[in-house]
């Protein structure tokens, strides 16, 4: 695909992203849709409203009525969908900076399978586009309810009874995102009790990057503390991810909850779904569940295809994800829920605090290096660097995205970001020293191509 990555589309607002490319999808996907009616809702970005007004009016110039849900995490007006029975448009650009926006599409209750994306990016490419008539073109209406109902339902999925009885203190930071607007209430109705740092929405993400990894958690770490919380629990932009922070105030790696979670989750013959930079931690955990663990490229996108793959085959699913907060949970709903994901772990931590529910799997370092380009032949030279270094490696390319190279006790996988206009560099170790050599030694190979040119 060359519009769609692994989770929707995204760039830098009045660049790479334009109103008049967003009205363009629009258009493209009320077209494949052929629906009545479109729900759009967006996150606190401050380019949002202009977004949704673009959509609007490419929705509305095929023949499609909008409903416009507002600010919503993306959980929120995925649930909105599936209960409205409507696709969806979402104006967000999850964990990016500010100064990105970008666009995810949702239909059937689940964000679109790559195949469904390459018609609408087909559509898209060809300007081949339904135009309705003068008096046959769309409405818009506000929609105001789509929170509360998501926090209902929430609060119905979830054993609350067990949460509120253990009297938790939970430090939380939505990262001025969407998730600003529901959680908060959502872990009172838990009966926690609730402090917050970085929960007014604001699109400028004046207290941290969106992004909820450790470097960008010093805030929500002197929380805990200072509030003595049980956990912490960090959002990204649109709330379709939920990170940790244990008792102590330090945070809990992405991979470490995602094992905790699969632990208490899978069962004999079941299947989780990960992506190719899956940690050792989950493997470990699927071959003593006696659970099959299934690889796909990185990204929201290829999980959710493979996860309704796997489904027709008559596999059970109960959790699936990455290390990067992003968890689903099949069985409830088909999309990374951070709301639901924090309640989970909650539920976890209820029986015992954060840091030992993670304790089995904190025997793996992670690193990862970025290395960023501004042109095609930059990223071109170093996917061919990649490759020769993978060529020559004493170990066999795993080639289902990028480059993964397994040593036993450590793994380096090099990606182009679905994205972003980067190449990733991810290693993984016994010990921190391992996978900081196996890392800078694979980025090395990559800025010597971008040298060369």
């Amino acid at each position: 695909m060359k519009l769609f990555g692994s989770s929707g589309t995204r760039g830098v607002v009045g660049e790479s992203l334009t109103p008049e490319f967003v009205l363009r999808v629009a258009k493209a996907a009320g077209t494949v849709w052929n629906a009545d009616r479109v729900a759009i809702a967006r996150d606190t970005r401050t380019t949002g409203e202009m977004f949704v007004n673009a959509a609007s009016a490419g929705l509305a110039s095929v023949g499609v009525d909008v409903d416009d849900l507002g600010v919503t995490p993306t959980p929120a007006a995925v649930r909105y969908c599936e209960a409205a029975d409507v696709p969806g448009v979402i104006i967000t650009a999850s964990h990016n900076p500010p100064e990105f926006n970008g666009v995810k599409l949702v239909d059937d209750g689940v964000e679109l399978s790559v195949e469904q994306l390459e018609r609408v990016e087909d559509h898209i490419l060809a300007e081949d586009f339904d135009v309705a008539a003068w008096d046959e073109v769309g409405s818009v209406r506000k929609v105001e309810t789509a929170n509360q109902d998501y926090l209902d339902e929430l609060l119905a999925s979830v054993d609350a009874e067990k949460i509120a009885d253990a009297n938790l203190t939970v430090a939380l930071d939505p990262g001025h995102g969407a998730g600003s607007l529901v959680t908060p209430d959502f872990l009172r109705e838990l009966g926690c009790e609730v402090r917050t740092v970085n929960a007014q929405p604001d699109g400028h993400f004046p207290g941290r990057n969106s992004e909820p990894v450790p470097e960008n958690l010093t805030d929500l770490e002197r929380l805990v503390r200072a509030s003595d919380a049980d956990v912490g629990i960090a959002h990204d932009g649109d709330a379709d991810r939920a990170v940790f922070v244990d008792e102590h105030g330090e945070a809990i790696s992405g991979e470490s909850s995602l094992a905790a979670l699969v632990a208490a989750n899978l069962e004999p013959g079941d299947a989780a779904v990960s992506a190719v930079n899956v940690s050792q931690r989950l493997v470990d955990v699927c071959d003593a569940a006696g659970a099959d663990l299934e690889l796909t490229p990185i990204g929201s996108t290829n999980l959710i295809t493979r996860i309704r793959q796997l489904w027709t085959e008559g596999v059970n699913v109960p959790v699936a994800g990455e290390g990067n907060g992003g968890v689903f949970f099949p069985n409830y709903r088909l999309v990374r829920d951070g709301a639901y994901i924090a309640a989970k772990f909650l539920e976890l931590v209820a029986e015992r605090p954060a840091s030992e529910v993670v304790a089995p799997y904190q025997d793996y370092y992670n690193v990862r290096i970025n290395v960023e380009y501004t042109r095609e032949a930059e990223l071109d030279a170093m996917l061919s660097a990649a490759a020769a270094y993978a060529e020559a490696a004493d170990a066999t390319p795993n080639t289902t995205d990028g480059y993964r190279l397994d040593y036993g006790d450590a793994w380096v996988l090099v990606r182009p970001s679905g994205t972003e206009p980067k190449v990733r560099v991810y290693a993984e170790g016994r010990s921190e020293a391992r996978a900081q050599t196996l890392a800078e030694d694979a980025a090395d190979a990559l800025y010597a191509a971008l040298d060369e040119l």
